[in-house]
């Protein structure tokens, strides 16, 4: 065996799954098995070492270790740690180097970084492996030529009153340590290390789901700012009515595609396109706002020009905090055939000051507002498409005040686009039984359409009525000449076609009989349900 091989086999990526075999799981020699458990385990060592470094500081310096003598026996002890390291590779390097199966798979993967073709795609696709390592497949960096959004969470201070802003410095600077240091990871905790490692194998298992049952392919996309993006894409176009469809699936902020909301359009027969935000799994980065934006936007552009979709035939399906990535490309492909927000927000600053102790909401505020503000009812006003609200009605998460429906911030985030498309039908009574129709269980939100005397089919044809001679654009003027009653109606019926309830709490996952299509009110010839 040549010294070059066995090198290879040192700093190249973990095998972890052969697909279309009997075992299919990589049966590591013992040395390398032992290689891996170390590296692993001080990795894991490393990560907690980070998130307590304070505490760990604090300790030494009580122990007297930033004293001559202690920071020799620190050294010694670093010094013994990185022995054990470099043994460990080795030892893993060794035991790769003599497997036939891993061998085959680093032939596969130096033949699929000299050229990407048919051939060299199916073979490496064959492993599931450590995703560093998997081929760029689509580069928006290079297709731009330049970064499009700036990376940085940081936003200069605000022009005003200079008196004011030098009293505000202290808590903009705490703000900013704070968001850049804990405060991202607890808006986003699927981006923690220890996360990955603990949720480990069922990521192997969803995506092993996706590649042998659906035949899913996976693939790297990296973003206009830099970031390796973990995806997921499945191909229903061929077989199934609804496969012609694309729905791109946003996560919430620990969720994962591996094991997400991807499966539901894809039980409901569409075609899906998952992806991991930035830090999240085996994509890279960290996701402050304009790496999400950035993210969606490559994943947008790659579903278009390297998938084949027309924009017109693309579904955004997002889930909680995923609303924010999923309004925005809505946003900036205003086009794409709808919109669904499953247990969306309206605005996380409700959300993170209830959560908060109120001493330090000034910093909260400022944390949020000018490092992490994700304000998804700003973006959702602006796209003037189709969208659906699910509604969990037993949902923990998103409301204010446990077990009151009435403080769900979904419900602000649909009054807010009924009030921006609608402004002449939604008057402040309407607002009022609007929130009346909100704090209702579906079954008595029906007994409240009958009292009204809510006819579908009227409404529809005073929509169309409208349509046809003035505009089908945002905001309608439709309601410019009605009565109480007439409003009464529209907004109920309105309200009814825009949301849908689920019995559930916030993490359970969507059946598919529960995904459907927005209510498309631009589709003249059909205002139901497609």
């Amino acid at each position: 065996m040549s010294l070059s091989t066995i090198w290879k086999c040192i700093f190249s990526p973990r095998l972890i799954k052969v697909y279309g075999t009997s075992s299919n799981l990589y049966q590591p020699s013992n040395y390398e098995k032992w290689g891996d458990q170390v590296i692993s385990s001080l990795y894991m060592i490393w990560k907690l070492g980070l998130y307590t470094s304070p505490f760990i500081v604090g300790i030494l310096y009580h122990k007297d270790y930033f004293t001559h003598e202690g920071l020799l026996s620190l050294t010694k002890f670093v010094t013994s740690i990185g022995v054990i390291l470099v043994i460990s590779y080795i030892s893993r390097g060794l035991g790769r180097s003599f497997d036939d199966t891993y061998k085959n798979f680093i032939k596969a993967l130096e033949e699929v970084n000299q050229e990407i073709t048919p051939i060299t795609k199916r073979n490496i696709s064959a492993y599931d492996f450590e995703f560093y390592a998997w081929p760029i497949e689509y580069n928006l960096q290079q297709l731009n030529g330049s970064n499009k959004v700036s990376t940085s969470a940081f936003n200069p201070m605000p022009h005003g009153n200079m008196l004011d802003n030098l009293l505000q410095l202290p808590f903009r600077i705490a703000a900013a340590v704070a968001i850049h240091t804990f405060g991202i990871r607890l808006i986003y905790p699927g981006s923690l290390g220890i996360l990955k490692i603990i949720l480990d194998k069922a990521l192997i298992q969803g995506r092993s789901r996706y590649v042998e049952y659906f035949r899913g392919e996976r693939f790297k996309i990296r973003t206009s700012d830099g970031n390796d993006l973990d995806t997921m894409f499945v191909d229903r176009r061929t077989n199934l009515p609804n496969g012609n469809t694309l729905v791109i699936c946003c996560e919430g902020n620990a969720g994962f595609y591996e094991i997400g909301i991807m499966g539901t359009p894809l039980e409901a027969g569409y075609s899906a396109l998952g992806w991991n935000h930035p830090g999240f799994g085996g994509s890279s980065g960290t996701p402050y706002p304009p790496q999400e934006q950035n993210a969606i936007d490559a994943v947008m552009q790659f579903a278009i020009n390297k998938l084949g979709f027309k924009v017109e035939n693309i579904v955004i399906f997002a889930w909680s905090i995923g609303g924010y990535t999923a309004t925005w490309a809505s946003m900036n492909y205003p086009d794409i055939k709808g919109l669904v927000l499953d247990a969306t927000f309206d605005d996380i600053l409700p959300l993170a000051v209830n959560h908060m102790p109120a001493i330090i909401s000034p910093v909260v505020d400022l944390a949020i507002r000018e490092h992490a503000n994700l304000n998804v009812a700003e973006q959702l006003v602006e796209y003037p498409g189709p969208v659906l609200f699910i509604r969990r009605t037993a949902d923990e998460i998103i409301c204010t005040k446990e077990g009151d429906i009435t403080t769900n911030r979904g419900n602000f985030l649909l009054k807010k686009l009924l009030w921006r498309r609608y402004p002449l039908i939604f008057g402040s009574s309407q607002m009022n039984l609007l929130e009346e129709f909100l704090s209702l269980p579906s079954s008595k939100q029906d007994t409240l359409l009958r009292t009204h005397e809510v006819n579908e089919s009227e409404c529809i044809s005073l929509l169309q009525s409208y349509i046809s001679e003035y505009s089908k654009s945002f905001p309608l003027k439709i309601g410019e000449d009605f009565g109480t009653l007439e409003k009464n109606k529209m907004s109920l019926f309105l309200a009814s076609k825009y949301l849908k309830d689920f019995k559930s709490t916030h993490c359970t996952m969507l059946p598919p009989e529960m995904f459907q299509l927005p209510w498309d009110i631009n589709v003249e010839s059909d205002f139901v349900f497609t």
